[in-house]
């Protein structure tokens, strides 16, 4: 895992200052680390019954669409509002410094669906919280929440469903 954390760039004082952002787009434009870290995300599930993987924006979206398709199933993308083209349920969440809101189409899932929650990095955990509470609003049960990294120091893991939270890197 080292060898994959290595190759995160930390970009100091973005998008303000204090904030240490990691630059994921490293790892994404390095063809091995990236097949490597949807391989160790996606063989938790291989033989799992998954019905859809949800991509959360933006960055989401290709982690997702990626473990979709290693584990042959769809993805379904959770968007800022106004961004998608049908009916949508909505959650607004709380964030260090205000409100934002998620959008997923209200047809995503059938009851019972079993769903992957794919992102990038989990920091404080109101995101993908408000993914959860989305999914789970639709009567799908969501089995895990796979993210590529996260920041444990600002413990947003207490704000998922306990023990269905897999994060492959940790800083």
């Amino acid at each position: 895992m080292e060898e994959l954390k290595n190759i995160i760039r930390d970009i100091p004082d973005f998008p303000k200052k204090g904030i240490v952002f990691k630059d994921i787009t490293t790892l994404l434009a390095d063809a091995r680390s990236f097949h490597r870290m949807i391989d160790l995300l996606a063989h938790r599930h291989v033989g799992e019954k998954i019905d859809q993987v949800v991509g959360v924006e933006a960055r989401g979206f290709i982690l997702g669409a990626a473990l979709a398709y290693k584990l042959g199933t769809g993805i379904t993308l959770v968007r800022k509002p106004g961004k998608l083209p049908y009916k949508t349920r909505e959650k607004t969440y709380q964030l260090e410094y205000g409100t934002d809101t998620l959008e997923i189409h209200e047809d995503a899932f059938k009851a019972g669906d079993r769903i992957i929650v794919a992102d990038d990095l989990l920091a404080t955990g109101g995101t993908v919280a408000a993914v959860v509470d989305l999914v789970e609003e639709l009567g799908a049960e969501v089995v895990e929440c796979a993210l590529m990294a996260e920041l444990e120091f600002l413990e947003g893991r207490k704000r998922l469903p306990e023990g269905k939270v897999f994060s492959l890197l940790k800083f």
